[in-house]
């Protein structure tokens, strides 16, 4: 009997769904791993997802390769709802060739990213790949430079967001890393530029795939990625989160969310937080819990470069990106790794309208011959260059120390903040006091017949002198002195005052960040 249309195009349909087949299915789940349209259907609200491109199949003919011809070509690709906003997105299926992305996989993929660049919305990859389909040669190189030109044309215009799900090696790799966020899951995913064979070869190093570049290693060690999970669910479940903070694009705001947690909360709590002792550490993560709205902190590269924090939250409803110097970690101290993670996450909110609230408790930049020899004066450039830059709504909070050129670079008024504020117990200047004594009153403490005392009493001197926030103030450096309680009503009144602000700046092609 012969097929009516509607019974090919039904058919079709159920081929399409399932891929490379049932055996291929079940292995991906013993791996512990889900299909490409599992995922989706987990990551994106029930019945949004609309599939492009479903019928696609390569067209190679080499190596016997039209023989196996698959219905989507290893790839998932379509349009959604998430929290009913709208996004396009790609899902790679493992199942098809594994993963392995060809011409018209490319082609897919190039599809949704030009889409969603014209409508303005998030792209998200869900990447599960073996790497280009080496049957086709260059095709599949060319494919792979086709989404890179577009990733980076889309940077700064529409968020983009990488789930690395599975293998992700090779030329692969550069996709992932120019979009603005990076989640793996803990030992299914790993990204490495060449594979442990190549790496025994060239180097005779004996590395596993996980050693080499799974998540723990990009999370903690390289700060390739941002987020980390323990499974595929979880990790949708973050991307959820994390595209809640953000727009859909760089010409709106981020979504608003009302919150019962009252605006002018007063936490007693912060005055008493920070230690007398200067000398003393304490966790800046829950100075940030008590002034932001009640659990609407994410933490961003939380496992990388620690003495600088991070993320995402709401004041009064309002998303705004943090900035904070840990006093746990390296006593707050800039180094090389955070000046690079504050410095992109800082270019990401000025790109998408998300104001940046920094706390500074810094005494410095991070001393040492390795931090030299790395270039700590490049990389902490690059922060500098990143404050200095940002058009957004710019608040800076000193909640202890502010010394040096660290001062400056933390959202200082010199490079553009808009509302600086300081705590009662907070130190500005060029260093601390026992530093600076033993530097202004060297010789008089070397002749003195009893040295301690007199380096003690010049050490007080310059304490009650300058290690408050009241130099800086008298200089207008800070527009107030408030307690520490009350920080958070500052923060949203002005935030709300600084809703219209408009900064020009000189027309150009594009600035010469220190890289």
């Amino acid at each position: 009997m012969t097929e009516t249309p509607i019974e090919r195009l039904h058919r079709k349909r159920e081929e399409s769904l399932v891929g490379g087949g049932e055996a291929r299915i079940k292995a991906q789940h013993d791996k512990g791993k889900l299909t490409a349209r599992e995922r989706i259907d987990f990551l994106v609200d029930e019945g949004s997802f609309v599939e492009l491109d479903r019928f696609v199949t390569h067209r190679c003919i080499d190596f016997d390769m039209q023989e196996q011809q698959i219905l989507g070509d290893g790839v998932v690709t379509g349009h959604a709802l998430i929290d009913g906003r709208p996004v396009y997105l790609f899902s790679q299926d493992f199942t098809v060739f594994g993963g392995s992305l060809s011409e018209t996989h490319a082609e897919k993929i190039c599809k949704v990213m030009d889409l969603a660049t014209k409508v303005g919305v998030p792209v998200l990859g869900l990447n599960d790949s073996g790497g280009a389909r080496i049957q086709e040669g260059v095709q599949s190189l060319g494919g792979y430079a086709d989404i890179f030109w577009r990733n980076t044309r889309a940077s700064g215009v529409i968020p983009q967001i990488s789930c690395v799900m599975g293998p992700c090696a090779g030329g692969a790799v550069y996709s992932p890393a120019i979009t603005d966020f990076i989640l793996m899951v803990e030992g299914t995913s790993y990204m490495h530029i060449t594979g442990p064979d190549v790496v025994k070869t060239v180097t005779h190093e004996v590395v596993t795939s996980e050693e080499l570049g799974g998540s723990g290693v990009h999370c903690s060690k390289s700060g390739v990625a941002h987020f980390s999970s323990p499974d595929d669910k979880t990790c949708m479940n973050l991307a959820r989160r994390l595209l809640s903070y953000l727009p859909l694009n760089n010409a709106e705001e981020p979504p608003f969310v009302p919150t019962d947690d009252p605006s002018d909360r007063a936490e007693t709590a912060l005055d008493t937080l920070v230690p007398s002792d200067p000398m003393k550490p304490y966790d800046m993560t829950r100075v940030i819990d008590m002034v932001v709205d009640e659990d609407s902190f994410l933490q961003v590269q939380a496992a990388w470069a620690g003495n600088l924090v991070v993320g995402f939250a709401r004041l009064g409803g309002r998303v705004v990106g943090l900035v904070a110097n840990q006093p746990a970690v390296l006593a707050g101290c800039l180094d090389i790794e955070a000046s690079e993670k504050g410095a992109r996450f800082i270019r990401f909110c000025d790109a998408f309208h998300i104001p940046i609230v920094t706390f500074e408790d810094v005494p410095g930049f991070l001393p040492g011959t390795d931090q030299e020899y790395g270039g700590i004066i490049r990389h902490g450039a690059k922060l500098l260059y990143a404050y200095c830059e940002a058009t957004v709504p710019k608040l800076t909070v000193i909640t202890r120390k502010a010394y040096g050129g660290a001062y400056d670079v933390m959202g200082s008024k010199h490079v553009g903040a808009d509302v600086n504020i300081a705590w009662p117990g907070a130190m500005v200047a060029v260093m601390g006091a026992a530093g600076a004594a033993k530097i202004i009153h060297r010789r008089e403490i070397e002749g003195a017949d009893d040295p301690a005392a007199v380096e003690a009493q010049r050490t007080r001197e310059y304490e009650n002198t300058f290690n408050n926030p009241y130099r800086a103030a008298a200089r207008g450096f800070i527009d107030d002195v408030i307690e520490a309680s009350k920080t958070r009503a500052y923060l949203i009144r002005s935030l709300e005052l600084l809703r219209t602000k408009n900064e020009e700046r000189p027309v150009r092609r594009h600035g010469n960040i220190p890289l």
